[in-house]
């Protein structure tokens, strides 16, 4: 073998081309390498750069900084009662969301949301490298248990990115396909995260995430999901809850607890377990088998105007902000307004069970009596049955209007689809019922419920504490507390003793129980008559309390000729009533129609010492941002003098003291160591029954009666104010009192500060004056 140095040297030599030959490209491709890194290192900036400014306007736009900082497209606006209880809200179509601040939420919820979807979101600046780095490697090795890459500020960023798409923020570049789309769409995300770490403290992104998530069931942000799965606020929500809800981030269609509960469980032990691991709350594997093994607990109601407390409310408040709104171009549906009412939710809960409990049984009972007389409830001023009621109601619907415009007023095909029956699901006292019925089966069915209305409110401050406005807001929307108006029959009375009381009559004024006469031009003429009894009366003497408290017609109408329907009318208007009222003889049977609003308004003035104090029902509106956009006074004006109020509390009371009163009927438990003051109404047609009920700090009406007047109650017996409407009185205060947090108390009138005038025992008689009408010879003629 030939080993000199020159074929050593011509060997190596050789290796040495070999090598430089075989590797000649690794200079080529270093140069490459570096160009690409200076590529990447200057032109990934300069790309981000022209997505940021939008260059060229290839790129589309991105949120600005103001809506960032106010994400909500549609922000709904809350109805807040006295005793800060989220009555409802105001929004427009699906879109029901509401915000809260950090520290409304509770410190359960934060930490899991960290530990399950963000453990380094205190230390990253909004983009987690680690993160995105265990991401790449569970690409590359096929893992399925990498988890994702995205930080709460990434996905926060999503969802502002998102919540603006109908702004179209994608520009031309992004109409190449799918890829270059989402590569744009996630730049725009890194983008936006960065201006939110600079802009925003992290408990400021943390609410503003949990604001801006979808929870399903029509829930928009964390207030809203607390409330429609929990019935809760979110600084309530515990460990399990939270867990529920931030298991539902990833897909809250397929997590949602209530339409796959199944894998809201799993799904909620597998936060839960996360939680175990990071050693937060659950410190060992047994508190965590104890914690997975219990059932989801939930509260669940989607919220709508049809659910919840003071549905009419609601509505009415609804219709009152729309145009205060639109007079100051708000809109009340997105601006996230904060409205303040006067409503104490455990009034109004008291109010409606009281409502429930009565109307019930009374409807029951209702239809048992007009089986029994085998007619319908529909019956003119005589008493005979209206036969056409429900052909001539039939035209008023908008089933038969759309009929006519579709096959003309004459059609034959009009008659047949109105009688054509099909699945519909219908009211009932013991809830909704699915049946079949037919347009006209559906009308004769609902003519024949009752309805009601009820109002409470604080006689001082004018302040509306319970409003209950129907039986059931789903199925009847008319408010029969401030929209509708009927006669309030002897309810009215006190508006004639009150006046007399400020003429200087005396409670213990005396007169007979006779009709006396009145002449009325064109007509023959009228004697009152009492509801009970001889037609024209008994002849029996009796002070004028206790007339009214047994709502004796023939004495009141003897006052009201003594002092004048004109100056009646007067009177009742100085008091409180808006309505027109009919200056006739009549009007001393309550014959104007008159709203229950109107008529708990104006007898708080006789227990506010004859300050009148408008009702009212809200206190201040308030902008998103916490500022107040008005705050709400009542309007007041001194109507009568507090002697002639004091009096008329006297005269009040009379139902519950005086032998034969109509309010002595109350419960013993009620009465006891309370001053309480109450007038039954019932109209003579028994188409209305009423009561108003008056303690020293709460004033309350109910109306009961058919849905329109020509809906009869039975018999004048049946349908009375003791019957039909004092008894939801008679349960509202029961449950009131029981409650000591309810802020109601038992007590006495307040007396007048100058002391009266004359003795509620012995008053002077005054003589007429020469305003009163000239007084008629009392007639006791049968």
């Amino acid at each position: 073998m030939n080993t000199s140095p020159s074929s050593t040297r011509t060997t190596k030599n050789n290796f040495q081309k070999v090598l430089k030959s075989r590797f000649a490209w690794i200079p080529r491709a270093t140069k490459y390498i570096w160009i690409a890194f200076f590529v990447f290192s200057l032109g990934l900036p300069l790309y981000i750069f022209t997505v940021s400014i939008d260059l060229f306007g290839l790129y589309g736009g991105m949120p600005s900084l103001q809506e960032v900082e106010n994400p909500e497209n549609d922000l709904s606006s809350e109805i807040i009662s006295a005793d800060s209880v989220s009555l409802g809200r105001y929004y427009r179509g699906v879109i029901n969301r509401s915000q809260v601040h950090y520290s409304q939420l509770s410190p359960e919820l934060i930490n899991t949301l960290k530990i399950s979807e963000d453990h380094r979101f205190e230390n990253h600046s909004g983009l987690d490298l680690l993160a995105f780095l265990r991401v790449i490697k569970g690409v590359l090795t096929f893992s399925s248990g990498s988890g994702g890459g995205s930080t709460l500020t990434q996905q926060l960023a999503k969802n502002l990115y998102t919540q603006n798409a109908d702004r179209n923020l994608d520009g031309p570049l992004a109409k190449l396909g799918k890829l270059p789309k989402r590569v744009i769409q996630k730049t725009k995300e890194w983008i936006i995260s960065v201006n939110l770490e600079r802009n925003f403290t992290k408990q400021e992104i943390m609410a503003l995430y949990l604001n801006t998530c979808d929870f399903g069931s029509n829930a928009f942000g964390i207030k809203v999901a607390a409330e429609t799965y929990f019935h809760k606020q979110p600084d309530s929500l515990n460990l399990q809850e939270s867990a529920v809800l931030v298991g539902m981030l990833q897909a809250p269609s397929f997590y949602n607890p209530k339409r796959n509960p199944n894998n809201a469980l799993q799904k909620r032990n597998e936060v839960l377990y996360k939680v175990y691991k990071h050693g937060y709350k659950i410190k060992t594997l047994q508190q965590f088998d104890s914690i997975r093994a219990l059932p989801i607990e939930l509260n669940y109601s989607v919220q709508n105007q049809n659910l919840g407390l003071a549905t009419y409310f609601r509505t009415v408040l609804g219709n009152y902000l729309l145009a205060y709104c639109n007079n100051r171009g708000i809109d009340l549906y997105n601006s996230g307004l904060k409205i303040y009412t006067t409503l104490d939710s455990k009034l109004q809960r008291y109010a409606e069970e009281a409502v429930a409990e009565h109307m019930k049984p009374l409807q029951d009972q209702f239809y048992d009596e007009w089986d029994k007389r085998k007619r319908n409830p529909w019956v003119d001023e005589d008493g005979h049955e209206i036969k056409d009621f429900l052909a001539r109601r039939i035209k008023q619907t908008e089933a038969y209007k759309l009929l006519v415009e579709k096959y003309g007023e004459n059609s034959d095909s009009i008659k047949i689809l109105l009688r054509l029956k099909k699945p519909m699901t219908v009211y009932t006292t013991k809830g909704e019922r699915d049946t079949l019925f037919s347009t006209y089966d559906s009308l004769n069915y609902y003519k024949r419920f009752l309805q009601m209305g009820m109002m409470a409110m604080d006689p001082t401050s004018g302040h509306i504490k319970a409003w209950v406005g129907g039986v059931d807001h789903k199925y009847f929307k008319f408010d029969h507390v401030r929209q509708g108006k009927r006669q309030p029959g002897s309810t009215f009375k006190p508006f004639i003793y009150g006046l007399a009381m400020e003429e200087g009559y005396s409670p213990s004024y005396e007169l007979r129980d006779i009709s006396p006469q009145f002449k009325i031009p064109g007509q023959p003429p009228w004697y009152p008559a009492n509801a009970d009894g001889p037609p024209k009366g008994t002849g029996q003497k009796m002070t004028i309390r206790q007339a009214m408290a047994r709502s004796v017609n023939s004495v009141t109408a003897q006052m009201m000729q003594k002092l004048g329907e004109e100056n009646v009318v007067e009177f009742a208007h100085r008091v409180g009533i808006e309505s027109k009222l009919d200056a006739v003889p009549s009007l001393c049977l309550g014959t104007s129609d008159v709203s229950l609003f109107e008529m708990v308004g104006a007898y708080c003035t006789f227990v506010n010492g004859g300050i009148n104090t408008r009702p009212f029902f809200i206190t201040r509106i308030e902008d998103k941002n916490g500022n107040v956009i008005e705050n709400f006074v009542p309007k007041t004006k001194e109507a009568i003098n507090e002697q002639t109020a004091y009096k008329m509390i006297y005269m009040l009371k009379g139902g519950v003291e005086e032998r034969g009163g109509t309010s002595q009927g109350l419960p013993l438990e009620l009465r006891e160591e309370n001053e309480i003051g109450g007038k039954t109404g019932t109209t003579n047609d028994a188409s209305d029954g009423w009561y108003m009920g008056v303690t020293h700090d709460l004033v309350t009406g109910i109306w009961v009666g058919g849905d329109e007047r020509a809906i009869h109650f039975p018999s004048w017996e049946f349908g009375q104010g003791a019957r039909s409407a004092r008894p939801i009185w008679t349960k509202f205060m029961t449950k009131v009192y029981a409650d000591p947090t309810s802020g109601i108390v038992k007590g006495f009138f307040k007396k007048p500060s100058s002391g009266l005038d004359i003795s509620l025992d012995h008053g002077r008689q005054p003589q007429d004056s020469v305003k009163q009408k000239e007084e008629e010879p009392w007639d006791i003629r049968n």
